[in-house]
């Protein structure tokens, strides 16, 4: 069937969809961002004055200025580009790098940073994490004095965006088999190869590249530039979860790298533990952010949500859903702030930090899929943040570790056994 404009119009095909506000007024949106609520054991006295001014600022800067663009953003796959000054002046990139223009902050308070911005949007707080804790990190615990002076400053007042490129189209898990390659030539390296799933590559200005020097058969890492010849890097379509961060694919052929760029603290895949610790650490205090902000919008929104003449909140089995999210929140909560003491203390393992990523991002899944129950028809609108935070944990589980990863590096550190094995294929005669 055929039907002219004007016919459209009068049928209210094409309008624009009404201000949520308008479409449903009972409860607020995300964009005004509910007030905390999750801290029901008071876990905020754990933390130093320093700390906890540290929250509120960050706090105050995400629900100001992200929490009115998110979702339209969010819904675009875009990148807030126009907000990375509002994101420099949280003064959390490079976190834990003391000096060099980097805030020297504590593992614990580098943790309360990260859950606060996630617990608005965890887009901003992947996009802080790529950057900081993993290409600042890289350079300034693996890279020459010449190098953090070079790159560091900048990177501290986000002026320059790094990324951090070790997974690749045919290795993810299995991260230490990857096949990109450097070639050493007269005055520097050639860089050869593809990388998959790097945040910030599509606009990144420095790039911290693992490649398998093509000599020794060791990993080495190295610092390209955006737009050296033949580097590309292209955005990944069509992600359900954290739609903001700027997924990219990266492809090498001979990228010339100054030897001056090639990082002198790299010469085994076993290296990268060193950066993989820390970040394993952030990481899990995303989810923790996460659920933060999904409990604190469902408790605002069975208050204000009203069917059979009372709030929802008044209901028995939303009280008994609500309950068990406050309980998950205060519990990833602790986990993830005696990792924190751990690693601060130098006691931490590899495998502690994985059981405590792999275990908070499980309890993260179940809190946001009870929070969408809850919401019911608005569980599936990102306007309403819980529905976003559903689908923004599915790629948190996966990265830095799937659960099962992380829970067999666990497994393998208190028995003492390896349970990752390559097949062994046997031919049938």
């Amino acid at each position: 069937m055929t039907v002219s404009s004007s016919s459209s119009k009068k049928q209210g095909v094409g309008l624009p969809a009404l201000d949520v506000s308008l479409a449903f007024p009972q409860a607020t949106a995300a964009s005004v961002f509910p007030p905390t609520a999750w801290d029901y054991y008071l876990s905020d006295d754990l933390l130093t004055p320093e700390e906890q001014a540290l929250r509120r600022r960050i706090k105050d800067v995400m629900e100001t200025e992200i929490a009115p663009v998110m979702t339209e953003y969010w819904e675009k796959a875009e990148f807030p580009y126009h907000l990375i000054p509002k994101l420099a002046t949280l003064k959390v990139a490079g976190s834990s790098i003391k000096g060099y223009g980097c805030p020297g902050l504590s593992i614990t308070a580098s943790a309360i940073a990260t859950a606060e911005i996630a617990r608005v949007d965890a887009s901003c707080s992947t996009f802080i994490l790529v950057h900081s804790s993993l290409a600042m990190l890289t350079i300034g615990l693996l890279g020459s004095e010449e190098q953090k002076e070079k790159y560091l400053p900048s990177m501290a007042d986000l002026r320059l965006i790094g990324c951090w490129g070790l997974t690749e189209p045919d290795n993810g898990s299995d991260a230490s088999a990857l096949k990109t390659t450097a070639t050493k030539v007269a005055g520097g390296w050639l860089i050869s190869g593809q990388k998959r799933w790097i945040g910030n590559s599509t606009f990144a200005d420095v790039l911290v590249i693992f490649a398998k020097n093509t000599t020794t058969k060791q990993v080495n890492a190295f610092i390209l530039k955006k737009g050296s010849p033949g580097l590309s890097a292209t955005k990944i379509e069509n992600k359900i979860g954290l739609r903001m961060v700027q997924n990219g694919d990266i492809v090498m052929k001979d990228v010339f790298v100054p030897d001056e760029d090639r990082l002198p603290g790299v010469d085994s895949f076993q290296d990268t533990n060193k950066v993989l610790a820390a970040s394993r650490v952030m990481v899990a205090w995303q989810p923790i952010g996460i659920c933060m902000g999904v409990y604190d919008m469902c408790l605002r929104y069975l208050k204000e949500r009203e069917q059979f003449g009372a709030p929802l909140a008044a209901l028995q089995l939303n009280q008994e859903k609500l309950v068990r999210m406050l309980g998950n929140v205060q519990a990833m909560f602790l986990v993830g702030w005696r990792l924190c003491k751990l690693y601060e203390s130098g006691k931490m393992t590899i495998g502690q930090a994985g059981m405590g990523k792999a275990w908070i991002s499980l309890r993260a899944r179940e809190t946001v899929a009870l929070g969408r129950e809850l919401l019911g028809g608005n569980g599936i609108l990102a306007d309403f943040l819980v529905a976003k935070a559903f689908c923004d944990i599915e790629p948190i589980y996966t990265y830095e570790g799937t659960y099962d990863i992380n829970c067999l590096v666990t497994g393998r550190e208190v028995t003492g056994i390896a349970s990752i094995k390559p097949v062994i294929k046997h031919s049938r005669m």
